[in-house]
């Protein structure tokens, strides 16, 4: 028996004998699968999967949209458009200044451990909403991190503390190793926040080590 394949067109079955199945030969349809397979890898992006986020700017409004992003923004102080960071670590220097005459040491290591804690998750959860993994306008962990170098020093005069703070962001900004280390391997919010306290532990390495050598 002669199969009806063999009475299709050309381009749609062939006339090959295959137990009464009929097989495509590459027609339109399949023309048209491997069109959208090709228009699909377009851009380095495979076919089905979603698209990368883009990264959100860190702007008066967004820190606005939720209480946890004023914190993790440094009340503002992270959205300098030069030196986040810097601007960020003067907004410590100042509110310790502000407050270090009503909270006693202990008050202020308790402040710091929850700050650094509850830093996890807060600067975590405004880096999730930003799509960058350790974004610059979070200033959060500068600020506590500075303030654990600041109870460190105490007492210490204007000068000792400008000291102090240009010492922190040197070890900040430049991340000599072992602090190059834990910013790479380190992610999500406890690496935003661990590195900068590593930071802050050199920073006061220094400073023992310059007090006794005078």
């Amino acid at each position: 028996m002669q199969n009806e394949s063999s009475l299709g067109p050309a381009g749609h079955f062939s006339d090959a004998p295959t137990g009464g199945q009929p097989v495509s030969t590459g027609g339109p349809a399949n023309g048209t699968a491997a069109q959208g397979a090709s228009n699909g890898g377009q851009n380095g992006q495979p076919q089905g999967q979603p698209r990368a986020p883009r990264p959100r700017r860190a702007t008066a409004r967004f820190m606005l949209s939720h209480p946890l992003h004023i914190l993790s923004l440094g009340f503002g102080s992270g959205l300098s458009p030069i030196a986040p960071g810097t601007v960020g670590t003067l907004f410590a220097w100042a509110s310790f200044a502000a407050f270090s005459a009503k909270l006693t040491v202990i008050e202020w290591g308790i402040l710091i451990a929850v700050g650094f804690v509850a830093g996890i998750g807060i600067c975590g959860f405004t880096a999730d909403r930003l799509g960058i993994d350790d974004p610059s306008p979070v200033v959060w962990d500068e600020i506590v991190a500075f303030w654990l170098v600041l109870v460190m020093v105490t007492p210490a005069s204007f000068t000792g503390q400008l000291w102090a703070f240009i010492v922190f962001r040197f070890f900040d900004m430049v991340k000599p190793p072992p602090i190059r280390y834990f910013d790479r391997r380190l992610k999500g919010g406890f690496g935003i926040m661990f590195d900068d306290l590593v930071a802050a532990f050199f920073t006061l390495l220094v400073i023992a080590l310059w007090r006794m050598s005078v």
